[in-house]
């Protein structure tokens, strides 16, 4: 089958590692790319065939380097697997105005991350028991920015927001255990928002209290 090829990481990968672990070494291959979250790896020749634990290069393609929890969702296989945005050396095909995104992969309880100034960002909950985690209040800087909560593994991971969604007594979101779920709040004037809802969707809700 071709790729890319999907597998997740068996032992968190620090900022300065140069060797990453996966769960599964099936289809991996020298020179073959990988991506974690935001970040773009590629296999060096140093990789033994069937090895789980591999050598790599950071942060190509013009990706910065960054930690990654145990658990994180890992995409890889040839680079023509990965879609190219733009031709090399030709003029960026996206508006001036469009928006950056980050994704970022959280395993254990700890802060959320707020989005980058003028920039969006998706937190993929990847941790397999209850989650505790805080999203402090957003900043003024970051008016209009989305952040989507994403849970990867129907786990009932629970989000305290400081302040309340819409300045609410809402503080509160509890992910269903029964299947995969997420949320998306937008920033403004120091106030996480979340679209306005009416009931549940049984097994694929978020629980707002």
């Amino acid at each position: 089958m071709a790729g890319p090829y999907e597998t997740t990481l068996a032992a968190a990968c620090a900022l300065g590692d140069i060797k990453v672990t996966l769960a599964s070494a099936s289809n991996v291959g020298i020179g073959q790319m990988l991506r974690i979250d935001d970040e773009d790896f590629q296999v060096t020749k140093g990789y033994v065939a069937g090895a789980v634990i591999v050598p790599v290069i950071r942060a190509i393609d013009g990706t910065v380097a960054s930690a990654h929890p145990s658990g994180a969702r890992v995409v890889f296989g040839a680079a023509s697997d990965f879609a190219q945005t733009d031709a090399p050396q030709t003029v960026v095909s996206y508006p001036v105005a469009g928006r950056a995104r980050v994704i970022n992969s959280y395993a254990a309880d700890g802060a959320i991350a707020l989005p980058p100034e003028g920039a969006d960002a998706l937190a993929v909950l990847v941790g397999t028991a209850h989650t505790g985690l805080t999203l402090a209040a957003p900043t003024k800087n970051l008016d209009g920015s989305k952040l989507t909560i994403l849970d990867l593994t129907a786990a009932a991971h629970v989000v305290t927001v400081t302040g309340g969604l819409g300045a609410s007594a809402i503080v509160t979101l509890t992910f269903d255990a029964s299947g995969r779920a997420m949320i998306e709040l937008t920033a403004y004037d120091e106030i996480w928002y979340c679209p306005a809802l009416a009931g549940t969707t049984t097994g694929f809700d978020v629980a707002l209290s």
